[in-house]
C-alpha cells in the first residue's frame, strides 16, 4: 500500500513537470508570434508617389463649393488627408464617418474626398449621405498622380505640400497608422516595426 503511494506520487510529481514544461514552451511561441504580428497598418501599394517627396500640386473645384488646393505650401500650415473613395465602394461609405472623426481629432487636419466620375452621381452621394461641408473634388488625375488604383486610399500631405503617409484604408487602424507613420517619421508603421525588430535583434546581437 505505501509502495503504491510512492509510485502514484512520483507519477504525479513527473505530470506536474511535464505540464509546467508545455506551459513555458507555449508562453514562449505566443512571445515569438507576438513579435512576429505587426499592427494593422495602411498598406502602400501606389508606386508612382513615395513618402518624402512633393505631392503632385493641382487646383481644383470643389463639388461642394470653392477651390481646393492639393500640395504646395498651405497658407494656415494644415496638413491634407486626401480620402479616396466611390459612391459604389461600401467600405468606403462605411469609414467616411471615421475620416470625419479623425479630421475633427487631430489638430491641423483637413479631410478632402476625392473621386472622378460623373458629378451628378457624386452630387447624389454628397447630398444622399450629407456631405456638404467637405471639400469634395473630381479629378483623374489626381487619383493618376498619386497611383491610385483600389478603394478606399488615403494620402497624408503636411503643411509644406509633402507626402508623409500613404495606402489602402479598411479600417480605422489603417487610417490612423497613416498619422502614427507621419509622428514617427516613417514611411509607414510596417517599417517602424521593421526598424524596432532590427534594432532589437541588433541590440540581442551585442550582448
Amino acid at each position: 500500500m505505501e509502495q503504491t503511494l510512492i509510485v502514484s506520487n512520483i507519477l504525479l510529481w513527473l505530470l506536474v513537470i511535464g505540464l509546467g514544461g508545455a506551459v513555458i514552451l507555449l508562453a514562449r511561441q505566443v512571445g515569438v508570434l507576438h513579435e512576429r504580428i505587426t499592427p494593422v497598418g495602411a498598406l502602400m501599394v501606389a508606386k508612382s508617389v513615395r513618402v518624402g517627396e512633393a505631392a503632385p500640386l493641382l487646383r481644383l473645384a470643389s463639388l461642394t463649393g470653392g477651390e481646393v488646393t492639393i500640395g504646395g505650401k498651405q497658407a494656415d500650415g494644415a496638413s491634407t488627408l486626401a480620402f479616396f473613395l466611390s459612391p459604389t465602394c461600401p467600405v468606403c461609405t462605411t469609414l467616411l464617418p471615421t475620416a470625419r472623426a479623425l479630421a475633427r481629432q487631430t489638430p491641423g487636419l483637413r479631410l478632402v474626398l476625392a473621386s472622378d466620375g460623373e458629378a451628378a452621381e457624386h452630387q447624389a452621394f454628397i447630398a444622399r449621405k450629407g456631405l456638404d461641408d467637405l471639400p469634395y473634388v473630381l479629378s483623374e488625375q489626381l487619383g493618376l498622380g498619386f497611383g491610385v488604383s483600389k478603394l478606399p486610399y488615403a494620402v497624408l500631405i503636411d503643411g509644406e505640400g509633402i507626402v508623409r503617409a500613404h495606402g489602402l484604408v479598411n479600417t480605422r487602424e489603417h487610417l490612423e497608422s497613416l498619422i502614427e507613420a507621419e509622428r514617427e517619421g516613417v514611411a509607414s508603421i510596417q517599417d517602424y516595426m521593421k526598424r524596432e525588430r532590427a534594432a532589437a535583434e541588433a541590440a540581442r546581437g551585442g550582448e
